[in-house]
């Protein structure tokens, strides 16, 4: 077990953003890569983070997935290993420190709305595993941020790769704030600031065993058994559910099935009674 404790005035990060682009113009990738050089970029709030099991080792044909509360989370993860995420484009200063930073570890980006971005992530995945010089890939495969309580269903993509699964389990404690970002109700930077003007943020993150499919096993089993794995670590409890619909309003005609499925199911009901 690995204790980290960052404690860093909110100035240091504003002076991190405004040297961002200094620093992918005039230093080379794998220097940012190095530990001593990414906390400058990572420790933007006082943390308190406790890291389980063997630490992630760069090889390839590997994948590390991971259950997703807010985007700092990648920056929980980067501050032991020098993943590369594959994450949502993202306006503004985020998508400012994509650009100039992230890239340098070998991040994959994608746009949630361009069916398109699918064919070419997927490859871009497979291409990534394959690269015995690429850092170890990171996976959401919640695809979406969820409250820490629970775990929403995987997608299927980061367990169709052919290659070993890496677990991570992530466990905040809500003792000082409450680490999960609706982004539906406040920016990423409202929430930054209310991170880092609360006392402490606090979690443990534990590395599991390394997870390989089984004979029979589809990609979805495959997943489950993982998430299986990532709940009980953490404590979370399962729900079948896809994230993604909290970004699509069903369509009317789905929500009127489900309403005559209530309706029938209430008018047999009370047939049965009387």
């Amino acid at each position: 077990m690995e204790l980290e404790y960052l404690s860093v005035p909110f100035v240091v990060f504003c002076i991190n953003v405004g040297l961002a682009g200094f620093c992918r113009r005039f230093l080379p990738g794998s220097y940012l890569t190095q530990r001593k050089n990414k906390t400058v970029f990572v420790a933007s709030r006082t943390g308190v983070v406790k890291y389980h099991g063997p630490h992630p080792s760069m090889r390839p044909h590997q994948v590390f997935v991971a259950n997703h509360t807010s985007m700092i989370d990648f920056i929980i993860l980067e501050q032991m290993t020098a993943f590369a995420v594959i994450m949502q484009k993202h306006p503004g200063w985020v998508g400012f420190i994509q650009k100039t930073i992230l890239e340098s570890v070998g991040c994959i980006w994608f746009n949630r709305t361009e069916s398109k971005d699918r064919e070419i992530v997927a490859k871009k995945l497979r291409d990534h595993v394959e690269g015995p010089d690429n850092n170890p890939l990171l996976i959401f495969p919640e695809g979406t941020c969820v409250n820490n309580a629970y775990t929403v269903m995987f997608k299927k993509g980061a367990f169709e790769l052919g290659c070993a699964v890496c677990p991570i389990a992530i466990k905040y404690n809500k003792i000082f704030v409450d680490a999960f970002w609706n982004s539906k109700k406040q920016s990423f930077t409202m929430h930054l600031v209310r991170l880092m003007t609360s006392w402490a943020v606090v979690c443990d993150v534990w590395y599991l065993e390394p997870q390989f499919i089984k004979p029979g096993e589809t990609s979805i089993d495959f997943a489950e058994r993982v998430r299986d794995m990532i709940s009980a670590r953490a404590g979370l409890k399962k729900v079948p559910w896809d994230g993604y619909l909290k970004y699509f309003r069903p369509s009317p005609k789905l929500t009127e099935k489900k309403q005559q499925i209530f309706a029938e199911d209430v008018l047999r009901r009370l047939e049965t009674e009387n």
